[in-house]
């Protein structure tokens, strides 16, 4: 293979590169990520810095900081080749490893942050519950009670993540008993 062909891609890597960043990308994270990770995944070998650059028709720049990024969400590592000096690349092979780990540390945050936040809403409420105004109160009981479903809905969704996290398993039948529940009981009473 010449020298120029040897960092080409194939149909299936450009189309799955794509593809991955493109995911990646709606998921909230750089689509390049996506890229990188993806021809890292699907190469039988490790690849340098420079391969990838060549590969993606990136700057070394932007490949630098992306591998930086990969590492540091445990997705890529470096490996060391025998003979060269250049660093080397290879992706996490293990799908579910990859996932959960971003699942741990990304989403459980924010689900730790809405539930502080529905929390606190919920404190606000409390001396307007209780207002010599009856439309004052009524509307703060309403806030309280929709405000609420929607604490106990992040904290069910916290438990199932760390459910699903840690066993690699989920059980919906809590979400779907806190869904029908919740459905029933969000119709607005008079006061």
């Amino acid at each position: 293979m010449a020298a120029k062909d040897k960092h080409a891609l194939w149909p299936s890597e450009a189309a799955v590169s794509d593809v991955v960043g493109r995911l990646i990308e709606f998921w909230g994270f750089k689509r390049n990520m996506g890229r990188v990770w993806a021809i890292l995944y699907l190469s039988p070998e490790p690849m340098s810095a420079d391969d990838l650059r060549q590969a993606l028709r990136l700057s070394s720049g932007a490949v630098s900081m992306t591998l930086s990024e990969l590492a540091r969400w445990g997705v890529v590592r470096k490996v060391w080749v025998q003979g060269e000096r250049r660093d080397f690349f290879t992706a996490e092979v293990q799908l579910w490893r990859m996932i959960s780990r971003v699942f741990n540390e990304r989403e459980k945050a924010e689900i730790g942050y809405a539930i502080e936040a529905f929390d606190e809403a919920l404190a606000s409420l409390e001396k307007l519950r209780s207002s010599p105004d009856p439309k004052t109160r009524a509307r703060a009981e309403l806030q309280h009670q929709r405000i609420k479903q929607l604490a106990d809905l992040a904290r069910l969704g916290r438990d199932l993540l760390d459910a699903l996290v840690s066993t690699a398993k989920l059980d919906a039948e809590p979400l779907v008993r806190f869904l029908l529940g919740a459905s029933r009981s969000t119709t607005p009473r008079a006061p």
